[in-house]
């Protein structure tokens, strides 16, 4: 078997680049980027021995891997970072937006209100998007966004 992998170093790596690949989507699904530019550097090794540009040899490879390795992480950290990091608009889909109802209290920024619906007693509270700051008791509300047990309202 080693013999075999000392013949054929070019297959090995190319080899263990899409296993580093294959690591990284289905063992961590892209949370660690380390096994990308690992996977990225061992496959172009590959492609370099089967190419000619560099001597099948062990020392070559893992010359060459680490350092293709460090060129892909430098070159794809940002792309990385900013897909990482990119703004990403959350669109609610729940039933309960644009449900609408009565205030049982009056409601503010620094005071938010109850209301009970389905048996839960909800935390109310005024929204952001609100043009107003407060909202006084027996005004029809709409759930505007939500978390788990707070209804973010506005008036209607």
């Amino acid at each position: 078997m080693i013999e075999y992998i000392n013949n054929n170093l070019s297959g090995f790596w190319i080899s263990v680049g899409f296993a580093l690949l294959a690591a990284e989507v289905l063992l961590f699904g892209f949370t660690t980027i380390i096994f990308l530019f690992a996977g990225l550097g061992a496959i172009a090794t590959g492609l370099m021995m089967m190419a000619g540009l560099l001597p099948e040899t062990w020392i070559a490879g893992t010359a060459s891997f680490g350092i293709t390795t460090g060129i892909s992480g430098i070159l794809l950290w940002r792309p990385m970072q900013r897909l990482q990091n990119g703004s990403v608009q959350e669109k609610q889909n729940s039933d309960f937006i644009g449900l609408q109802f009565i205030l049982m209290d009056a409601i503010s920024t620094v005071s938010p209100g109850r209301y009970r619906y389905s048996g839960i007693d909800w935390k109310v509270e005024v929204d952001v998007s609100s043009e107003a700051d407060t909202l006084e008791k027996g005004v029809r509300v709409e759930v505007v966004s939500l978390d788990v047990g707070v209804f973010r309202v506005k008036a209607v």
